[in-house]
């Protein structure tokens, strides 16, 4: 008896496919995301008028009132200035680091490789708040520091300052890209060096940190970048003392303006724009020929650590110096700021511990609504984000259509879109929006699940990219001869062989939308508010215990999430 296989036949509309369709949708999802808060941005930058209002004349006016305003001209070298600083400081400490964690013969490697990944999950506002308690003009270690030698040889309310700060937070990021790097390079390099005579700092010098100039070009332009976007440390840092770049900038002439001018809004947020898109446009030409730093071939090989003696101790001193000094007493001293009335050097806190603080978060309905709010966007945002980037990755990657590759750079042109930029570009977008659509969106969760998830749709798609690599194209292959179709193809096989990737993708977005605020700014109301503009809010007022309190609650919303995930994740290496 022989059995006849029947071939699966699928509906076709309008004479298309469903992959079609399915394709088509998402590049058109896609596109309308990208292109919703760029388009009104540089439609304002040219228009004499606020885009909501009508008779608007096309004018060059707002480029040249702003490039003749005698202060945008101190903007844009403290903008540099932070900028150039934060990226070198970033390379220094990561770059290093990487090195010894992954290259040497290090004690306690393991540890300290997490370690330096830990600042990552915290965000750059709340570390800010942490370095002003200790490092401040009236900080505890400020404090300590001048009883000893008479003065505080810092200043955190500078360029320097602000640019020391930046880094610490940045520096992850530019670790995980160096560490990944040299994890993944062949180790037979460093043994042919070795073979020819070269010691161990020749070793290091003449071959590994040649081969890390993808990743140091790749994270100095990203770190660049978000130097040049971020608000958080510029606005606790340089505003008090007036030192105004491109992102205080943009808040003080919009929203903390009562006038504001959007001409003069739209034109320096098209000039951030611009500066970012060249950037990751100078970006691909500098790792044009990434071909000759290939070291991954067929053949695979141990890696051999190399043995830096006395070295490999000044490298646990710096990682640890970093760690505690950068990272964990910031965030102990915000902690415990939190479970104090009043937290100063001349009073000992343990005499003024008190309950107060969270007492006033959890009795005060708008600041439990913004615990609440940002718990939703980042769950909600987290696995929407997780879902749009898995179908670019499959579309990109795995399929014929003929715009993959524009597919591909849409979920990736976000990366070049400053937060603020989302939010004022979003903002001018639901005032444009026919039939009044947009005003029903706008200053609601809704809004800042699309701004957040824009910013996070990159971090989506570049975690799940990697994995649909590893997986052979003759699954595919032998879907189609079974007579599967494309969707049939990823919803049976590709799809649920991405759940690991998929999971790891929403651990990573749920953790970038819980610490994102920037959108919210020009999106959010009252009603919406959520953990990190309230806690600017409440900055400003004066309320530092209700900030600490909230941030501390922000910190271990983080850590048992990702620890749970961590948990629940075990063992899914490809996640």
């Amino acid at each position: 008896m022989t059995t006849t296989l029947v071939t699966p036949r699928y509906r076709r509309f309008l004479g298309a496919g469903r992959e079609l369709w399915v394709q088509y949708a998402v590049l058109g999802l896609l596109a309308l995301l990208v292109l919703a808060p760029v388009v009104p941005t540089l439609y304002q930058s040219v228009l004499d008028r606020p885009l909501y209002e009508a008779g608007g004349i096309l004018t060059a006016d707002n480029y040249v009132r702003l490039f003749t305003d005698a202060g945008f001209g101190t903007v844009i070298l403290n903008t540099a200035l932070f900028a150039v600083g934060t990226t070198a400081l970033t390379l220094l400490i990561a770059v290093p680091m990487a090195i010894a964690v992954v290259r040497t013969k290090l004690p306690g490697a393991r540890l300290f490789a997490a370690a330096m990944q830990w600042p990552f999950f915290i965000s750059s506002l709340i570390l800010g708040f942490g370095w002003i308690t200790l490092y401040g003009p009236a900080g505890f270690v400020s404090t300590q520091v001048r009883s000893w030698i008479g003065t505080v040889p810092w200043n955190l309310y500078s360029i320097p300052g602000m640019a020391v700060t930046e880094a610490v937070a940045l520096a992850p990021i530019a670790y995980v890209f160096c560490a990944n790097a040299l994890r993944q390079s062949d180790a037979s390099l460093e043994s042919a060096a070795q073979v020819c005579g070269a010691g161990p700092l020749r070793i290091l010098f003449s071959v590994i940190v040649p081969m890390l100039r993808p990743p140091m070009v790749y994270s100095s332009i990203l770190v660049f970048s978000m130097s040049v976007e971020t608000l958080s440390v510029p606005l606790l840092y340089g505003q008090p003392v007036g030192i105004p770049v491109f992102s205080t900038f943009l808040y003080s002439n919009g929203l903390q303006s009562i006038n504001p001018d959007y001409g003069i809004l739209g034109a320096a947020s098209a000039l951030i724009l611009l500066v970012t898109v060249g950037l990751v446009a100078l970006q691909a030409k500098l790792l044009k020929d990434a071909q000759r730093f290939v070291s991954v071939r067929g053949k695979a090989t141990r890696p051999r650590r190399l043995d830096l003696g006395w070295i490999n101790w000044v490298s646990i001193v710096a990682i640890t110096f970093y760690v505690i000094f950068g990272a964990l007493l910031p965030i102990g001293g915000l902690i415990f700021r939190s479970f104090t009335l009043i937290f100063t050097p001349l009073q000992s806190p343990f005499k003024t511990l008190t309950g107060a603080n969270y007492e006033r978060i959890f009795t005060f309905d708008a600041y439990t609504r913004s615990i609440t709010n940002s718990l939703i966007i980042a769950a909600v945002g987290a696995v929407l984000v997780s879902a749009l980037s898995l179908l670019a990755v499959i579309v990109a990657r795995r399929s014929t259509f003929k715009y993959r590759r524009a597919v591909e750079y849409l979920a990736l042109a976000p990366q070049a879109m400053p937060g603020l930029i989302i939010g004022i570009g979003l903002f001018w977008a639901f005032a444009y929006a026919p039939f009044g659509a947009g005003s029903l969106i706008q200053g609601t969760l809704v809004a800042l699940i699309i701004g957040f998830g824009l910013r996070a749709l990159p971090s989506g798609f570049g975690s799940i990219a990697p994995s649909i690599m590893q997986l052979g194209a003759e699954l595919d292959n032998a879907a189609r001869v079974s007579g599967a179709d494309w969707v049939r193809t990823f919803t049976r096989i590709l799809g649920r062989l991405m759940v690991p990737a998929f999971a790891g993708a929403m651990i990573l977005t749920f953790v970038t939308m819980l610490k994102e605020y920037s959108p919210a700014i020009f999106l959010g109301s009252a009603d919406s508010n959520i953990l990190g503009t309230t806690m600017l809010e409440l900055w400003v007022q004066g309320n530092t215990g209700s900030v600490a309190a909230l941030a501390t609650i922000q910190i271990a919303i983080t850590a048992v999430f990702v620890g749970v995930a961590g948990l629940l994740m075990r063992g899914h290496h490809d996640a």
